[in-house]
C-alpha cells in the first residue's frame, strides 16, 4: 500500500465519516497494518481519503460476512486478485467515495446545514451537473440511508442531510433552462410517499437531455396524478415509492394506476423505488414498466 500521501483528516473526522469508534480505528490500524496515518507536527494522526475508503471497505466486507482479518487482507492487497470481482459481484461493493462525499458525510454527521450547502455548491461547480449527480449526490444519499437504517445516524442527522440536498436540487431545477417545444416528463411521488429526492434526481438527469419536467411532490392527494397527467399529456410519467406504504394505505392503488395507464397508451408509465420493487415482485402489471434502473429509462429517446 502507498503510505507516502499526506493526511487531511483527524481521527474524530474519520470516526464521524466511517461510523467507527476511535478505539476501533486505532485497533484496526495497529493489529492489521491497513492504514498508516502521518503524524502532524503537533503529534496528532492525520488520515487521508484513501485511509477512509480502506476503513469503509473493511466495514462493508464485514457486513457481508467476511471476518475482520479477511476484510483487512482484501483491503491490504488492494483487492487486485480474482477475489475482487467475486467480492464486488456478491456484495454490491461500492466504489471509493470522493473527497466531496467524505466531506458531506462529515458535515451531515454534525448536522451543519450551512457547511453541507457550501460543499454541495463546491462539488456542483467543480464537476458540472451530470457528474455532480452521479458521483456526489447519489453516493452521499446512499451513505445517509445506510447509516440511518443501521442506526449509526439518528433521524435528525438523516433529515438535515436529506433536506439540504433536496433544497439544493430544487434550486437547480428552478433555474434550469429548456426549450419551449421540449417533450414533457412528469415525475410523481405516490400518495403517502414522502421521499421526493429520487424524483428530483431523475428529473434533473432528464433535463440534461433536453426534456421539460414537472414534479408532483411528496404525498399527493388521491387522484391528483391522474388529473395532472390528463391535463398536461406528458410523454413519460415516472412514479416513485421508496416504501410500500402507498400500497398498504390503498390496496387498489396499483390496479387503479395500471388501468389509467391502459387508457393512455400514448404515454409511457414507469414505476420505481425500493418499495415499488418489493411490492410488485409477485404482482401482474400490464401497462406500467416497473424498473429501478434510471439508465434504462434515460436511454429511451424523446
Amino acid at each position: 500500500m502507498n503510505h507516502t500521501r499526506g493526511g487531511t483528516f483527524y481521527i474524530k473526522d474519520v470516526s464521524a465519516v466511517t461510523g467507527l469508534s476511535k478505539q476501533v480505528i486505532r485497533k484496526w490500524e495497529e493489529r492489521y497494518d491497513i492504514i498508516q496515518p502521518v503524524r502532524h507536527e503537533n503529534g496528532y494522526r492525520l488520515y487521508s481519503k484513501e485511509d477512509i475508503n480502506t476503513l469503509l471497505t473493511i466495514k462493508s466486507l464485514q457486513k457481508k460476512g467476511f471476518s475482520i482479518k479477511q476484510a483487512a487482507n482484501f483491503a491490504k492487497e488492494g483487492l487486485l486478485t480474482e477475489e475482487k470481482a467475486e467480492v464486488q459481484s456478491n456484495s454490491a461493493f461500492n466504489p471509493d467515495l470522493n473527497d466531496y462525499v467524505i466531506r458531506l458525510i462529515e458535515k451531515g454527521y454534525t448536522c451543519n446545514e450551512l457547511d453541507l450547502l457550501v460543499v454541495l455548491k463546491q462539488a456542483y461547480h467543480f464537476y458540472g451537473l451530470e457528474k455532480f449527480l452521479t458521483t456526489v449526490v447519489s453516493p452521499f444519499l446512499i451513505e445517509v440511508g445506510d447509516r440511518w437504517e443501521s442506526g449509526e445516524w439518528d433521524e435528525y442527522q438523516e433529515s438535515v442531510s436529506s433536506m439540504v440536498v433536496k433544497d439544493f436540487l430544487v434550486q437547480i431545477r428552478r433555474n434550469f433552462q429548456y426549450a419551449d417545444k421540449a417533450s414533457l416528463v412528469l415525475g410523481a411521488c405516490l400518495p403517502h410517499e414522502h421521499h421526493e429526492i429520487p424524483v428530483h434526481y431523475i428529473l434533473l438527469r432528464f433535463m440534461l437531455r433536453g426534456w421539460k419536467t414537472t414534479l408532483i411532490g411528496a404525498s399527493p392527494a388521491p387522484g391528483s396524478i391522474q388529473s395532472l397527467v390528463t391535463r398536461l399529456k406528458p410523454r413519460k410519467v415516472l412514479l416513485s415509492a421508496s416504501t410500500t406504504l402507498p400500497f398498504e394505505k390503498d390496496p387498489d392503488l396499483l390496479k387503479t394506476l395500471d388501468s389509467f395507464a391502459a387508457e393512455n397508451k400514448t404515454i409511457e408509465f414507469y414505476l420505481g423505488g425500493a418499495g415499488a420493487m418489493l411490492y410488485t415482485k409477485d404482482k401482474t402489471i400490464n401497462n406500467i414498466c416497473v424498473t429501478n434502473s434510471i439508465e434504462d429509462i434515460l436511454s429511451l429517446k424523446q
